[in-house]
């Protein structure tokens, strides 16, 4: 499940983390745009419910200087011994420039460089090193975790997604459906030992199909209209079916881009209906070759006039004790 919660205060978190770990969740994968940090919601869960796998998704590469981020990944993996994966990412201009001040520039050998920086100083080495896109000197991590946490890079297209498999631990996929996974992994080539598939999945559990769309629609213009993920989705093949809402989108036409996004492909990248339709549809990303799905829960009506209670309660229906119940 992607934590935190929304609508749930962070201090409210550790029922929301019971019930996780007791209808069968395994893994707890945070997110970093513009609410909490990537590191606090999972240091609150490594306290509160040891038993849980924790990682980040992502860990932006820009926001933080290396070493600051190698320490902040080192303290968790002490924190969690062997229970933590270090995801890292690019995140996006207006993330990186417009609202933390830093340069866009290069991504994808920034995005290189530090994976080899932390590969290096989470071993416990002293990197010394001038690389393309910085330069770091003398940088020994006073406290190196005992047990390295794998590192898995966030990966949209071709380059990417090679660089994933020739040097990372593992792939974290985003905003694709099932049917787009084996086009994703086809690009990896050969992986590590051990290479882990994560894929974050929307999830707007409740049957009303109008809802649902209508959200999935507005998520769908926010998100698929940045230059990255529309890149992604012409890729994907999509250039016909989201062409409208592309041309609508540039021409300052809001409405006419959320009328233009096609049902099938709402259905395609949200899924909903009941939290037992839910689970079916997640085990399709699985059987396509995900090995770590990764909820992302939506608001519904039904959730929203419940408070927390309600919202504990889907999740205990969302998780795999809820299908073998």
């Amino acid at each position: 499940m992607t934590v935190p919660l929304g609508g749930i205060p962070l201090h409210d978190h550790a029922a929301v983390y019971a019930t996780l770990s007791g209808c069968g969740f395994t893994d707890v994968w945070s997110s970093e745009v513009a609410g909490t940090d990537a590191f606090t919601p999972l240091a609150l869960a490594a306290a509160w419910q040891p038993g849980l796998r924790l990682g980040t998704a992502v860990a932006p590469v820009f926001t933080r200087g290396p070493g600051l981020l190698a320490m902040s990944a080192a303290a968790l993996a002490e924190t969690a011994p062997g229970r933590f994966a270090l995801g890292i990412g690019a995140s996006s201009p207006v993330v990186v420039g417009d609202w933390n001040a830093v340069p866009f520039t290069d991504p994808f050998g920034r995005t290189r460089d530090v994976l080899r920086f932390l590969r290096a100083a989470l071993a416990g080495e002293t990197v010394d090193a001038a690389y393309d896109t910085f330069t770091v000197r003398r940088f020994t991590l006073e406290r190196p975790p005992a047990v390295p946490p794998p590192i898995m890079l966030a990966a949209l297209r071709p380059g990417m997604l090679r660089l994933a498999g020739a040097e990372a631990d593992g792939v974290l996929l985003n905003w694709l459906a099932a049917t787009d996974v084996p086009r994703a992994l086809g690009e990896l080539g050969q992986r590590r030992p051990g290479f882990e598939v994560t894929a974050r999945i929307f999830v707007c559990p409740t049957e009303d199909a109008g809802y649902a769309r209508t959200l999935g629609r507005r998520m769908i213009t926010s998100y698929l209209t940045v230059p990255a993920y529309a890149a992604f989705h012409r890729w994907l093949g999509r250039d016909e079916t989201l062409g409208p809402m592309w041309t609508a989108w540039a021409a300052g036409d809001r409405r006419g881009a959320l009328a233009a996004v096609p049902d099938d492909v709402v259905d395609a990248l949200i899924l909903h209906g009941s939290p037992e339709r839910c689970r079916q549809q997640v085990r399709r990303y699985v059987d396509a070759g995900v090995d770590v799905p990764v909820l992302a829960l939506l608001p519904t009506p039904e959730v929203s006039a419940g408070g927390t209670a309600a919202v504990i309660d889907l999740i205990a229906r969302l998780g795999p004790a809820g299908e073998r119940s």
